[in-house]
Formats: C-alpha cells, structure tokens, sequence
C-alpha cells in the first residue's frame, strides 16, 4: 500500500510541469505552458507550491463522480473554507496566469471551479489541461495579457459565451426580471488603485476599449426585492449556476460574484466572502445578503455548459 501511495505521488508530479521549460520567480514556481491554438506559450505562476497537484487530485476525484452528479457543486465545496484573498492576480507588475487553491477572491473562485468543471466534462486529467482552460475562461480567446484579462464581469460573462462555454438563463418576463445597460469606466477614472495597470500606462487605451463594448451592451437581471421570495425561481435557477452581484456603484457593473445554491426552498450565495475572510456557504438567503449589500441592485444569473 505505501509504495502504492509514492507511485500516486510521483504520478502526479510529472504532470505539474506544463511544457519543457521551468523558471523561478522569487519563492513561487512558474511553468510554460503552449497554446497550440494560438501558436504562443504563456507562464504560469502557482502561488504555493502544491497547487498543481491539488488540481490534478480534484480532476481525479471529478473523474470518478457518478453520471449524473453535480460537478460544479461537487467543486464548489471543495473549496469551502479556504481564506479569501483579495488582488490575488495583481501581486507582480507582468501578466501570468496565476494559480491559487490556497488563497481566493470571488472571481477566482468562480473560475478555478468552472475550469475544474469544464476539464471534467471534457475528461481531462492533467494540470496542464486545466491551465489551458482557466486561460480561456480569464482572458479573450486565452490570451494571457493584462489587456485580454476579463476585468469587467460583464465582458466576462460575453467573451464565455461566445466561446461557448456557459449560457445565459431564461428568465420570467418583467416584473420578475428587468433589462439594464452599464456605464462603466471604474479601472480608467481609477488607475492608482491597479497596481499593474498604474505601473503600466500605456495599456489605458485597450482598457478604455473594453469598457466601451461593456457600455454598448444590455443585459437582463432580476431585481433583488423580488427575491423575497425566491422560489419563484426555482424552475429557472440551479444549483451550480454562476451569480453576479449587480451593482449601481458608479463605474461599476457586477460587485461580486458565485455560486447559486438553494436550500429549504430559498436561494443562498457560495461565495469567496470578504466579510467572512473565506469560502463560504452563506447562511444568510441571498435576499437577506442583498439587503445588506445597500448598492445592489439584483442578480444576473448564468450557467456553465
């Protein structure tokens, strides 16, 4: 049995490298990983030094669920009780797709399980696999640059649909839902607060782009005071479906984001909580949550393919 568990182990190391060349950036480990789609290569940064083979453990584990399980769920637990680290991605002044299992704020815990949940349903094992997918759901087309990364969650929500990888829900026609068009422009009229993006300047006009095809868009929500009652809901909600918090900060869209799951009939957020510092599944119904939360203004709901 021993030399059975130091065979798993040792497995599961060759897959850590994603490509022929390693290189070391201070006390983290950064990997090359090619995009044969995209004939480039980009690095990776694995923020503590078993992540990759965490990931490849939870792939494992993914593989061998039961046909007709919830996978995304099935990840979203995995999770719980994990610290929440905010500006998980901003922590050096180049671009790297940066990978944390130990430390996440609500976007990368939405897209560390969506990319777990993508690789399974597409049976892949590897951690090579899963960084090739996490790129496509963080940045345009899997792009790994500052100026291709997601910033806005509806810019977001738009490039993972056209590349096919969640779907916006059906809902109820108004009252039960309304449309809203952004107006954002928080990163350009805000720039000291990015750290890369002030070390870096000259990236403001492709910033300022994106915010413009964010400001073309419109898109559908449901208002928070109809989730008083939120089993309305039930037939168009699932558990598993991605949640963005819709705020009217200004310059803002979406203030938080994750994970829809129901329970005693009223729908509660999973969520990478800044108020309880980790991954949790909130006690509070999410019309509760949302009342405290006094700049939202409803939620947009998407799903996973």
């Amino acid at each position: 049995m021993k030399n059975k568990m130091i065979l798993a182990v040792l497995a599961a190391i060759t897959l850590v490298s994603c490509g022929n060349q390693t290189v070391q950036a201070s006390e983290h480990e950064v990997d090359k990983v090619e995009q044969k789609d995209h004939q480039q290569s980009f690095d990776v940064r694995k923020a503590n030094k078993g992540d990759s083979i965490r990931i490849v453990g939870l792939l494992r584990e993914g593989n061998a669920l039961e046909k007709n399980a919830n996978i995304v769920m099935f990840y979203a637990r995995k999770f719980l009780g994990k610290p929440y680290v905010a500006y998980t991605l901003d922590q050096e002044l180049e671009e790297r797709l940066v990978i944390n299992t130990e430390g996440l704020d609500c976007t990368t815990y939405v897209e560390n399980v969506m990319a777990l949940t993508i690789c399974t349903k597409r049976k892949l094992t590897s951690f090579k696999d899963f960084c090739k997918v996490l790129a496509h759901v963080r940045y345009v087309g899997g792009n790994v640059a500052y100026t291709t990364r997601q910033h806005y969650f509806t810019y977001w929500i738009s490039d993972n649909i056209k590349e096919a990888l969640i779907d916006d829900i059906d809902l109820p026609a108004a009252p039960l839902s309304q449309k809203r068009k952004p107006k954002v422009d928080y990163m350009t009229t805000h720039v000291s607060s990015y750290k890369m993006l002030n070390a870096h300047r000259e990236w403001l006009p492709e910033i300022k782009k994106m915010e413009q095809v964010v400001n073309a868009t419109s898109f559908t929500y449901i208002p928070k005071e109809q989730l008083k009652d939120s089993g309305k809901y039930s037939k168009y909600i699932k558990d598993g479906d991605i949640i963005g918090i819709v705020t009217n900060k200004a310059g803002l869209d979406i203030s938080h984001v994750g994970f829809a799951v129901w329970h005693k009939g009223q729908l509660h957020l999973m969520n990478a909580s800044s108020l309880h510092k980790k991954v949790v599944d909130e006690p509070m119904t999410l019309y509760q949550y949302l009342q405290k939360q006094t700049s939202s203004v409803g939620i947009r709901v998407v799903r996973i393919r």
